[in-house]
């Protein structure tokens, strides 16, 4: 838990919910906060599973799950691969085409070309290519809105994608078994503060939406989490324009280690499916190995 990306504070969230509930469980946990030392700190705590509750860079992207597969821990969520193409949003993106999914367009540039003019036509959006959590969105809304003006935060590369229209949808798949559709509610933009801030955002689960809609959520987010080679627990963001019906359906990104905090919508979605949160870590539990 933990770690040294953007998605710290959220990690130490997530750690102490999982760790909590393993607990209640009746296994023996060891919460260890990674730091340059990791690899040392496992060999001396030698767990029989590792529980992946890091975020962001190098807990999210391939990183550590390299290393645990040197040491040969086994340990939850997806491998080495499946991370580090759910990460790169734009290969994500790629591979969600080659599997025939529907994706806005999108592209990357230099972080100075994005600040220096429109390089897609308004409305779209700018984001890091390897952050989650919506760190570092930037909205572009109109024509006559200048281009925004990327800080030193931002990375030298990032995406601009198509805006798409809608409503925030997104669900998660167990193992081989898509849980439930949640529509989340908010003010605005589902940033930052809407994930992880209680009553940033109003979660619908069951979603109240068409049944074909909701179906096609469904089969979508299985199919990316195949097509990615994910493992474990995934969570599949879309953004649906109801003008269109199921042509308005767009995938956006798919998380490989979901929030699992008290506002998560993974452990939401597992509820509605009948898995209480202790039942959920324990089965990540069991699920664990190497060679993911």
């Amino acid at each position: 838990m933990g770690g040294p990306s953007a998605e710290r504070e959220v990690s130490l969230s997530s750690g102490r919910e999982c760790a909590a509930a393993l607990r209640g469980e009746g296994y023996e946990v060891v919460e260890l906060d990674a730091g340059p030392d990791l690899s040392e700190r496992l060999r001396e705590i030698s767990p029989d599973v590792v529980f992946n509750a890091l975020h962001g860079r190098w807990g999210e992207d391939g990183c550590v799950q390299g290393m645990l597969e040197w040491l040969r821990l086994p340990y939850t969520h997806s491998g080495v691969l499946a991370s580090a193409l759910a990460m790169d949003k734009q290969r994500c993106k790629d591979v969600y085409r080659a599997a025939g999914l529907p994706v806005a367009d999108s592209g990357l540039y230099r972080r100075d070309e994005v600040s220096a003019r429109h390089v897609m036509a308004p409305p779209y959006v700018v984001k890091p290519n390897n952050e989650g959590s919506s760190v570092g969105i930037h909205i572009v809304h109109e024509a006559t809105e200048a281009p925004p003006a990327l800080g030193p935060e931002m990375p030298e590369l990032v995406m601009v994608e198509a805006f798409a229209p809608g409503r925030e949808l997104t669900v998660s798949v167990m193992g081989d078994r898509p849980l439930a559709v949640t529509d989340i509610i908010t003010e605005g933009w589902y940033d930052y503060d809407a994930k992880y801030t209680p009553g940033g955002s109003r979660h619908v689960v069951p979603a109240r939406i068409p049944p074909d809609v909701y179906d096609l959520c469904l089969d979508y987010a299985l199919r990316a989490h195949r097509a990615l080679g994910c493992r474990g627990l995934s969570r599949t963001d879309f953004r649906w324009d109801e003008t269109r019906g199921t042509e308005g359906l767009v995938l956006l990104e798919t998380n490989t280690q979901p929030g699992m905090t008290p506002t998560s919508l993974s452990p939401e979605q597992a509820a509605v499916s009948g898995l209480g949160f202790g039942k959920l870590c324990r089965w990540l539990v069991e699920d664990a190995s190497c060679d993911r």
